[in-house]
């Protein structure tokens, strides 16, 4: 009797092994997958009713902001950018959206310089809150359509950059918070190249030359030009995660008002301000990467 239930103890305790090692080896295979082959279900822990097969047809619409016709489409459940990654977990122990969403910000992406987008746009939906004090500024993100970049990782990355304790919140004077609906100060745009030219020009700005963003002050967009976001700069090298940040900041500086700054002395960090796409050196000095308004603050 004692012998039959040791065997079976025994063959219990290999039972639970085996299937914590079957669990272990599926956060593996996650992780190891490429970003476009990883499960939507496993992947962004969204409702089957959500999932990109189940996106209801496009919703036409168009606003008007600042005297031009912008083409809109309205958000709606379901569209291809609409579930974020879930957030949880903690600094010890990550969730898998988490673990996700840092591995696609370190990764770069295969979009071409002379892409041209058909300069319509899909909303993100959904809603960001404020986290912090001071004066509430609301924006909204855009994607352009058929850009081949996931929305769901950049509408992280806007909020998560601009609410930073290094961001432009961190004097207290003003609080992020992202909206799809209603109101909205400006709209951060992820967009092609090529669109990203045609709404810089209508503030005056050429980023054809150089292929980089800009804040168009004209009309309501924040440009984020895709094949930077996607391939990152010289510059900043390997370090693409920084580089992102850097552009949003620098962007939305644009947008609260910060002009261009420059290098102060060799090896000090460079200004947020700074035109940093392009070089690092300005009046013989050269400075280091920053993407932060405050760095000092984190």
């Amino acid at each position: 009797m004692t012998g039959r239930t040791r065997s079976s103890t025994r063959r219990a305790a290999t039972a639970v092994a085996l299937a914590l090692l079957g669990a272990a080896g599926v956060v593996v295979w996650l992780l190891a997958l490429p970003p476009n082959l990883v499960p939507d279900a496993l992947r962004d822990h969204v409702p089957q009713d959500t999932a990109d097969d189940a996106r209801p047809p496009p919703v036409p619409a168009e606003r008007q902001t600042s005297g031009f016709h912008v083409p809109y489409r309205a958000p709606a459940s379901g569209l291809r950018h609409s579930s974020g990654f879930a957030i949880g977990g903690s600094a010890d122990v990550p969730s898998l959206g988490d673990l996700m969403y840092r591995r696609r910000m370190a990764a770069t992406y295969p979009v071409a310089a002379d892409l041209r987008g058909p300069g319509t746009f899909e909303t993100v939906p959904g809603r960001d809150p404020a986290p912090g004090d001071g004066r509430v500024v609301r924006y909204r993100v855009d994607v352009e359509d058929d850009v081949p970049l996931d929305g769901r990782m950049f509408t992280r990355a806007v909020q998560d950059t601009l609410n930073d304790e290094r961001g432009w919140g961190a004097d207290g004077t003003r609080t992020f918070e992202r909206v799809s609906t209603g109101p909205a100060d400006f709209a951060v745009t992820l967009a092609s190249p090529g669109t990203t030219g045609d709404w810089c020009a209508l503030s005056g700005f050429d980023t054809t030359i150089d292929n980089v963003s800009c804040d168009s002050g004209m009309t309501e967009r924040v440009l984020i030009n895709a094949f930077r976001w996607a391939q990152g700069s010289t510059t900043y090298g390997d370090d693409i995660r920084g580089y992102r940040r850097m552009l949003i900041n620098h962007e939305v500086g644009h947008r609260l008002g910060h002009m261009h700054d420059h290098c102060a002395r060799d090896g000090a960090r460079a200004p947020v301000m700074m035109q940093q796409t392009l070089s690092l050196s300005s009046g013989g000095a050269t400075c280091e990467t920053n993407p932060w308004p405050y760095p000092d603050r984190g």
